[in-house]
């Protein structure tokens, strides 16, 4: 079945909804107007505006209500518009919901799904094209997943919503308009690391939108000669590291691909846990290839510039690999 990226989400909140009474979708314009990413448009007129419901402008007002419903048994999914606009409701995020579990002495749990439009590559500004997945990687009480095929954008709300505690969903907006197959029986994790193409030279560790641009990064290598495995991390935290290691002990080098900034970055996160377990396994240094240490400029020309992008990927490629660049 072809389909898009943003029908495979639009088709497991419906299917959420559908299965289950406690279920809501709240957020800035997911009823009426469908959604900024238009990931919801329909569903008001099918459930009703008590299912799903529109929100003042107030992060904090809504994702802390969200966290009050889902203390108190509802199973509610807040969508906030993107990653930039969570800093609005991140005392909500952090010092709430990652903590009433453990400050609780386990009495209570959040079991709250949050989804985010997160990434660059669409000309939206500084303001709204950022990737900070790694502040929420780091908060302890906090899962934290990134789908990046249709499979996971399908399959994985559903697992975030069997799960007893917060989950943060990244959604990579220059994936919605993105079409492919999708098979009828939905096959998603949210815990393990996927393989997505083998190899035997070289692995490149990436996730959410950056998968596809690796993923021809891997096939444009391959007419050098060289070999590229591709992981797909899926969970951001936490991070599998049995498979990201069992790999990187296989192809004894790795290249981490992530479109937040280097300073402070999961790429940099990676890259130590591979050092502290692996690094007698390794015939070459690690590196990595992220976005620049700026701001996402608006123009086209400089966007592309700052993001991480298949030919700076090869580069980096051949350059770990020892071949002239």
């Amino acid at each position: 079945m072809t389909t898009t990226y943003r029908e495979a989400m639009r088709a497991a909140l419906r299917q959420a909804l559908q299965e289950d009474e406690r279920v809501f979708l709240m957020g800035e314009d997911v009823g009426r107007y469908g959604g900024c990413y238009a990931i919801s448009q329909g569903l008001q007129q099918e459930f009703g505006e008590t299912r799903i419901r529109d929100t003042p402008l107030s992060e904090s007002a809504f994702v802390g209500a969200g966290i009050g419903a889902a203390l108190g048994g509802m199973r509610p999914i807040v969508e906030v518009m993107t990653v930039n606009f969570s800093l609005l409701c991140l005392d909500q995020i952090v010092n709430t919901a990652a903590t009433l579990r453990h400050m609780s002495g386990g009495q209570f749990s959040v079991p709250l799904v949050i989804r985010m439009t997160t990434g660059a590559g669409r000309q939206l500004a500084a303001q709204h094209s950022h990737s900070l997945e790694c502040w929420y990687a780091h908060v302890p009480g906090l899962r934290v997943i990134a789908p990046a095929t249709l499979e996971d954008m399908r399959g994985m709300l559903r697992l975030a919503l069997e799960d007893p505690d917060p989950v943060i969903i990244f959604e990579h907006n220059a994936l919605y308009n993105r079409e492919g197959e999708l098979t009828e029986v939905a096959v998603a994790d949210i815990r393990r690391a996927a393989i997505r193409r083998p190899g035997k030279d070289i692995t490149l560790i990436c996730y959410g939108g950056n998968l596809h641009k690796t993923l021809e990064a891997a096939t444009a290598s391959a007419e050098s000669g060289i070999d590229a495995e591709v992981l797909d991390l899926r969970s951001l935290r936490p991070l599998d590291d049995e498979t990201i290691l069992a790999s990187v002990r296989k192809t004894r080098r790795a290249i981490i691909v992530d479109e937040g900034w280097h300073s402070g970055s999961l790429a940099a996160e990676i890259g130590m846990r591979i050092a502290e377990q692996a690094f007698y396994d390794l015939d070459a240094p690690l590196a990595r290839v992220c976005t620049a240490e700026v701001p996402i400029p608006y123009p086209r020309h400089l966007e592309q510039a700052a993001l991480p992008q298949v030919e700076s990927i090869v580069g980096k490629v051949r350059e770990v690999m020892g071949q002239n660049v």
